[in-house]
């Protein structure tokens, strides 16, 4: 039987944004965007998204003057993600 697979990380940006978290302990805004190839917008909609879930954590500071976005995968996160995976094994096999 096919299990649904989370719409929230259904959308190839998020799914990326979360998948670059769980490769490493954080990544900041610009590196996302550089790897991503997104736009800032499109971006910032999708952190928000994924941080009203609960999936990641977001913290503001300064880096060398400027604002800097660091982004972080929660245990919840952790756990949807490989839900996800684990999802979609089952419409591999």
């Amino acid at each position: 039987m096919y299990k649904d697979l989370d719409p929230l990380l259904h959308s190839q940006l998020r799914l990326a944004i979360v998948s670059i978290l769980m490769t490493g302990e954080s990544a900041d805004f610009n590196q996302i965007m550089d790897i991503t190839k997104a736009t800032s917008g499109n971006i910032s909609v999708q952190i928000k998204k994924l941080q009203d879930a609960g999936y990641i954590e977001v913290v503001k500071s300064f880096k060398n003057n400027y604002q800097n976005t660091a982004l972080k995968i929660t245990n919840k996160g952790i756990k949807a993600f490989e839900n996800y995976v684990e999802c979609l094994k089952q419409y591999i096999k």
